[in-house]
């Protein structure tokens, strides 16, 4: 008797379905449409680059769109043809030097991003014609591309609870620092493996864990009301523990490196007593108290304009003055705990001076300069710094502010059906990630806060995302064990990793980009790779 293969199952029938309607709606572009205009502006400053240049309409693709740009801007080297030239004509994968970049549109407020090509963007659905110039605005994305992660290269035990918090250096995903149930922090070498310090001295929950930007001193906070220093190096106690917060400290936030004075590296600390306290880490004394909340202060971030940020389960999101230890504004929208908040400028104040080459300067000065470009040029936008702020609440949505601009929020962001746990900015700001107990991860335009996608997967609450530097990657954990690993382009599935035995309650993607970290109720780290 034969043997008879079973159904397929509904992946596979989904999977073939979608591929054949792919396949029968092969979207061509029509021939004979002519010339189109283009003229290209740079979205940070508002400057046009070059004239206006006439494309064949067929040929307005994205590809040739950054080739174009590219050439104007004197990015790629066109080979003299002669007629002894040993160079081929140029090909779009010559361009080796080539800068990629993000095409948009604007129309009646909102921007329409250039997918794949100018013709199904824009003439297709009639908000251009053939007769018009188009102004594109482009923005550079990540010179450098991130592999996805996709195996588990070390699974690290050693801690006694369950893995509360992770961090990896700001240099380089070398070192890996840990916050437990256990009343311990850990330092693990993820090249080999292998545990190399235990940080004792808490005497509960280590809640959360942080590198200061210049990978000179690790910060905890914990359930013991205090915040301690260590070495990164020798895994000692720098000093004796911060005391001051009368309950838990929630979160911590380091002074952003290019706004150091005197040789001072301030620290802030949010806690369960509705305060935030500003340390000096040098004297080991508070700097400032800052005091307003009437409820936990959930989440504390220093932005790189030297305003602080902080949101509460009173509702309110309040900004402070870092000099002074004044209140500047409150930011009054949600109906709920607002449990978390991100900066549109995270990634290059967590790692200052270090950026994807490697390089470091040489002195200090030059350490505090290219700190600032950095951040200058991640917080650029219409020819002004501004940074955006987005907040996560009970209450299922999530608000995207511009507070240097205006008060109120610049959009309401709804469509999670239970409280949203955590929100992340991609690195080049154009993004969010939001992470919600409704099983799903959302993707928003971070512009207008328009919706994207449903990263539709987990089969459990999800309780943080992360992106990956070059903002081409999202990676998720969740209470169903799993990490997933999302193409934050299309929206879909690129890897699912299980391999954890419970919920996986943090990760972190390294900032160069070559691994992830993550911990949870299993107790064990684990490391994953490409």
């Amino acid at each position: 008797m034969a043997t008879v293969l079973p159904p397929p199952s509904k992946r596979q029938r989904v999977a073939v379905a979608e591929k054949t309607r792919k396949q029968q709606d092969v979207d061509t572009i029509p021939s004979g449409l002519g010339n189109v205009r283009v003229h290209f502006f740079d979205q940070s400053t508002g400057k046009p680059t070059g004239a206006p240049v006439a494309i064949p309409v067929a040929d307005a693709t994205v590809k040739n769109l950054e080739l174009l740009l590219n050439t104007l801007q004197g990015n790629v080297r066109v080979p003299q043809m002669t007629s002894c030239s040993r160079y081929p004509p140029l090909r779009i994968d010559d361009a080796t030097e080539r800068v990629p970049y993000r095409f948009s549109f604007g129309a009646d407020g909102r921007l329409i991003d250039i997918v794949n090509d100018v013709y199904r963007a824009l003439l297709k659905p009639g908000l251009k014609t053939t007769e018009d110039t188009i102004t594109l605005q482009y923005t550079p994305q990540a010179v450098f591309r991130v592999r996805a992660v996709s195996r588990c290269s070390a699974s690290i035990p050693g801690h006694g609870e369950a893995i509360l918090a992770t961090s990896f250096a700001s240099s380089s995903s070398s070192r890996l620092v840990t916050g437990s149930g256990d009343g311990t922090a850990r330092i693990f070498d993820t090249d080999t493996g292998t545990p190399l310090h235990t940080l004792k001295g808490h005497t509960s929950w280590v809640l959360v864990a942080s590198w200061s930007p210049d990978d000179t001193t690790i910060a905890t906070g914990s359930m013991d009301n205090t915040v301690r220093l260590w070495d990164p190096q020798t895994g000692q106690p720098l000093g004796q523990p911060l005391r001051g917060h009368t309950k838990w400290v929630n979160s911590l936030a380091w002074e952003p490196y290019h706004l150091r004075k005197d040789s001072s590296i301030r620290l802030a600390s949010s806690s369960k007593d509705a305060t935030v306290r500003i340390w000096d880490t040098i004297s080991k004394r508070i700097d400032l108290v800052l005091s307003g909340h009437k409820s936990s202060v959930s989440c504390v971030r220093w932005g790189g304009s030297g305003t602080i940020y902080t949101s509460s389960h009173d509702k309110t999101i309040k900004l402070w003055d870092s000099t002074k230890g004044t209140l500047i504004s409150t930011l009054s929208a949600h109906a709920h705990w607002v449990n978390h908040l991100a900066l549109s400028t995270e990634l290059v104040l967590r790692t200052g001076y270090h950026d994807h080459t490697g390089s470091v300067p040489g002195t200090d000065a030059k350490k505090l300069q290219k700190a600032k470009q950095r951040f200058e040029t991640a917080a650029t936008s219409n020819n002004q710094i501004s940074e955006r702020l987005v907040t996560a609440s009970d209450d299922f949505t999530i608000y995207l502010w511009q507070p240097s601009v205006t008060l109120k929020p610049v959009a309401r962001l709804l469509g999670h059906q239970k409280q949203v746990n955590h929100v992340t900015f991609s690195p080049d700001g154009l993004y969010i990630a939001s992470s919600s107990f409704d099983n799903h991860v959302k993707l928003w335009d971070a512009r207008d806060g328009k919706f994207l996608f449903t990263l539709r997967g987990h089969v459990g609450a999800v309780y943080m995302s992360c992106f990956s530097p070059d903002s081409r990657v999202l990676v998720s954990c969740s209470k169903d064990t799993t990490l997933k690993v999302w193409d934050v382009r299309t929206g879909k599935l690129k890897e699912d990793l299980p391999g954890h035995r419970d919920e996986v309650f943090a990760v972190d993607w390294s900032p160069d980009g070559r691994g992830v970290g993550s911990g949870g109720k299993d107790k064990a780290v684990r490391v994953w790779r490409h």
